[in-house]
């Protein structure tokens, strides 16, 4: 997957990288995906690059504070409409060999600019590190930023908490609360990245925070790879931050930069229905120790998604008692008669703002495997695809998973048709899983359905 695909970006995003463990290289290969997208990159720093960095674009303009920024803006335009990228520095240091940074409020002024599609800002400095804290003057992060990316190289787990791997390492261990020289683990890469003092200093409401877990190297097979598993169980952690967006993880260098991205992904579970073809409210029909409402959702509880959500309408008292004391939000529809698409907006409606993916249960869905959700979950942690449905011999089932781009059209569905009539509209861009379970396909329609069913999960 590619970075600007894994981050999301939007029209006219301002992106700045803070951290450490491969700021600049993130920053350059996002802008040359950009570029290769038929967009125009404005790449700046808030702080320092070295002078052989900056040269790697097709343009690279000094900006003197206190110069005419009408004139230098024209000529950023016309250097973007030659190259399609320009670096936009200070002056040159000679002493270091970087060159200085533009002022915060400079940047808000030159992303305005109509030939600026998106800007990248280089806004933190660590030396080389693979994990840093700020100190009172750093980071620089423009008012005018849509979207934060703080950066941590994976390599640094294991190591002791010292100048050698940390840049302040003092500063790391403060925020952390542990004692410097401690091997860093999960745990304190998480508590600095999400730290209002360390990787979110300078974010503010309004703008998107997704860090990068750099130097995760692609390795066959997956399992072995020691160095995905670490940035899968810090991205769990970094989740824990309810404003941390997602998590994206992967090494710069490479063509294809990102292995996964992690966001939060709920279920939903279509609970509302009267069930009349049925002949009476199925929900609540047995099953096992249960009802067929509780079967699918303790199969959502024990998947990855989280929330789950529950969807009631018809006899919605009878169906929250079943659940007992189980962790679900609980969505009252009282449009239910009106079809399943009016469940679909109940449920979208009762999800937290920062999930970015859900999946739809049928609640008479009973034998549904765990495994099948995670899987779907996964193709779509790999890939963000906009739809991911299970198939069993070549057959859709469900349930469907969707990105949360496709969350609008979702909301204008109407009666009673659900998600389905999206999935003919994205289907060239579907991700497919192949499954080991029937199960996919087992609804309960009619009493006969339930006799099978039952006789089924009897061994019968």
């Amino acid at each position: 997957m590619q970075l600007a695909q894994a981050l999301r970006i939007r029209p006219k995003e301002v992106v700045s990288l803070v951290g450490a463990g491969g700021k600049t290289t993130i920053m350059l290969k996002l802008a040359g995906e950009l570029v290769a997208r038929g967009q125009r990159v404005l790449i700046t720093t808030t702080t320092h690059l070295y002078a052989w960095q900056a040269a790697q674009s097709g343009a690279h303009l000094i900006y003197v504070p206190g110069q005419p920024l009408q004139a230098f803006t024209d000529r950023l335009a016309e250097q973007l409409d030659r190259h399609s990228q320009c670096v936009v520095s200070g002056p040159l240091e000679p002493d270091t060999g970087k060159v200085s940074g533009v002022p915060a409020e400079v940047i808000a002024d030159l992303a305005g600019s109509p030939n600026v599609d998106v800007v990248l800002v280089e806004a933190d400095g660590a030396r080389g590190r693979s994990l840093k804290a700020p100190a009172g003057h750093e980071p620089v992060v423009p008012a005018c930023t849509t979207l934060l990316v703080p950066v941590v190289g994976i390599d640094v787990l294991g190591r002791p908490l010292t100048g050698e791997y940390v840049h302040r390492p003092e500063r790391v261990a403060q925020l952390a609360g542990v004692e410097p020289g401690t091997p860093i683990t999960t745990q304190i890469a998480a508590a600095v990245l999400t730290h209002p003092q360390g990787g979110c200093k300078g974010w503010q409401p309004g703008m998107r925070l997704v860090p990068f877990i750099n130097k995760v190297e692609r390795v066959q097979p997956e399992q072995s790879n020691a160095a995905l598993s670490q940035a899968r169980q810090l991205a769990g952690y970094l989740l824990a931050c309810a404003w941390v967006e997602a998590a994206a993880m992967g090494a710069a260098q490479l063509p294809d930069p990102v292995l996964q991205v992690h966001g939060r992904v709920a279920a939903i579970v279509l609970a509302a229905g009267a069930a009349s073809r049925y002949g009476a409210l199925k929900q609540l029909l047995p099953w096992g120790s249960g009802t067929l409402l509780s079967q699918v959702v303790d199969t959502a509880l024990s998947s990855q998604a989280k929330p789950v959500v529950v969807v009631l309408g018809h006899q919605a008292e009878a169906c929250r008692a079943t659940l007992g004391r189980r962790p679900v939000i609980v969505a009252l529809n009282p449009e239910w008669a009106q079809g399943q698409s009016s469940s679909v907006r109940a449920g979208l409606a009762a999800l937290p703002p920062n999930v970015q993916a859900a999946l739809f249960l049928l609640a008479d869905q009973p034998r549904l495997g765990v495994a099948t959700l995670d899987a779907l979950i996964e193709r779509h942690r790999a890939t963000l695809a906009p739809v991911v449905w299970p198939e069993y011999n070549g057959r859709r089932g469900n349930p469907v998973l969707f990105d949360c781009s496709v969350f609008p059209e979702l909301r204008e569905l109407s009666q009673d048709v659900g998600g389905r009539v999206l999935l003919a509209s994205y289907a060239a861009r579907a991700e497919r899983v192949q499954v080991d379970d029937p199960g996919i396909f087992l609804d309960i329609d009619t009493p006969e359905d339930y006799v099978r069913a039952t006789q089924s999960s009897q061994g019968g």
